[in-house]
């Protein structure tokens, strides 16, 4: 069984969401969820004789978990298993199969002693029940939000999740310090009539289960396809000579952003060419120090310590020239003689998005409904000045072309003079 589109067990297949134009059950398709992993050995048959008996079954959000098929189940990507746990059974979905199972194994560092099993393919009972658990989970949460609220608990509940079968409900919580929730799980466990389970996550978790998009205009990396969270500090951010801004450097999780590591280590190799930004040059004009740098056009802005609102930038190497000199006793000559006046070159806006005017259309024709966009006394005045030929008839008036002569030329209109008003007189005594 699996979601109902028919090319579930394809990998390279891809349902999209329930927004899109794809498929309908994207809570059961094998290819239409968060952190999922393409098989790229699908096509290729295994050499060896061995075929893996391990498969990769995912459940809600980004838990997945590696289960032993030991009954040869016919199982591709999509189709729904009721795997073992405790207590009872759980309903997931086959999320890859095959020789890279393997690979995900080895990189998550499990072992294949004393696996979970996978007892069958999931029935129409099964499916029924597993639905209508996942139906109650938001209100569910949204009850749990308010005993916890009321019982004065600092934490937060973020996501709630079912077992298959409705024996166990588990609650992901958010929280700064410990919690004393004892009483909270008897009020859990008198209202819901199943075991609780509490589970605490970090704040990163909490974006990745929630979801979200960020301020590149992207969904969240840690809910797409991020794995490992990666500890983040704020070096990082001096490092690629950025502002060290909370509000602009922080992501949704309130943590310093993940994506500051992606091209941290292209900034450091070229940074090993620039002299440290603390060095100092001694000029014949006085002590200089640098005010920053440009990591790609490999340049540095220098100031007088008496002058520091002038800035001069030089090249790396320069600098590297300038420092050996100081190093040997001698002073530089000053960072007027030494700036260059680099020829700005101009750059073509290819996709006009500096132009205001990008918007509107081209190749109008300018004669065309000419007479809408000027004002009535403009086109009334063009009326007037133009002068009929003399075969010409006004349609408007058949009466006065037959008692005017055709070779009387129209007299011109002339402006009605209008008698200036003048103001009543005042009455003193009234």
């Amino acid at each position: 069984m699996s979601c109902g589109c028919k090319t579930s067990g394809d990998s390279s297949h891809s349902c999209g969401t329930k927004s899109a134009n794809g498929c309908e059950s994207v809570d059961t398709c094998g290819n239409s969820y968060k952190l999922s992993v393409f098989d790229w050995l699908s096509d290729i048959n295994n050499p060896s004789q061995s075929q893996t008996d391990f498969v990769e079954v995912r459940f809600k959000n980004d838990r997945k978990f590696f289960y032993k098929n030991i009954n040869k189940l016919p199982l591709h990507i999509g189709s729904i298993v009721t795997v073992e746990s405790s207590p009872g059974h759980d309903i997931g979905v086959v999320s890859l199969t095959g020789e890279l199972v393997k690979i995900q194994m080895k990189k998550k560092y499990v072992t294949e002693d004393n696996p979970l099993k996978i007892y069958r393919l999931a029935n129409q009972k099964d499916i029924e029940v597993w639905q209508e658990v996942r139906a109650k989970e938001e209100s569910v949460k949204v009850q749990g939000r308010k005993i916890a609220y009321a019982l004065n608990l600092e934490m937060k509940i973020t996501d709630v999740e079912f077992q298959g079968d409705g024996g166990k409900v588990t609650f992901y919580y958010t929280a700064d310090n410990r919690v004393d929730f004892r009483q909270l799980i008897k009020e859990f466990a008198s209202l819901f009539r199943t075991k609780i389970d509490m589970k605490q996550i970090g704040f990163r978790q909490e974006a990745a289960k929630v979801g979200g998009i960020g301020s590149c205009g992207r969904e969240l990396c840690c809910s797409t396809w991020l794995t490992d969270f990666r500890s983040v500090n704020t070096n990082a951010a001096r490092y690629q000579q950025l502002s060290i801004n909370p509000q602009k450097l922080a992501g949704q999780c309130g943590k310093l952003k993940c994506c500051l590591n992606y091209e941290l280590d292209s900034y450091l190799d070229a940074l090993s060419d620039f002299p440290s930004s603390n060095s100092t040059i001694e000029t014949e004009k006085g002590k200089a120090f640098c005010i920053k740098i440009d990591v790609f056009k490999k340049r540095m802005w220098f100031a007088y310590v008496d002058h520091s609102m002038s800035w001069y930038d030089l090249d790396v190497q320069d600098v590297k020239k300038l420092i050996a000199q100081n190093k040997k006793g001698e002073k530089a000559p000053p960072l007027e003689d030494l700036k260059t006046n680099d020829i700005p070159v101009k750059s073509v806006d290819l996709i006009q998005e500096n132009n205001v005017d990008r918007f509107e259309r081209r190749g109008r024709n300018p004669g065309k409904n000419q007479n809408k966009r000027k004002p009535n006394n403009q086109q009334n005045q063009q009326r007037g000045d133009r002068k009929p030929s003399e075969n010409q008839t006004d349609v408007r008036n058949p009466v006065a072309n037959k008692q005017a002569p055709q070779s009387a030329k129209p007299t011109q209109q002339q402006p009605k003079k209008f008698k200036k008003k003048t103001p009543p007189k005042r009455d003193d005594n009234a």
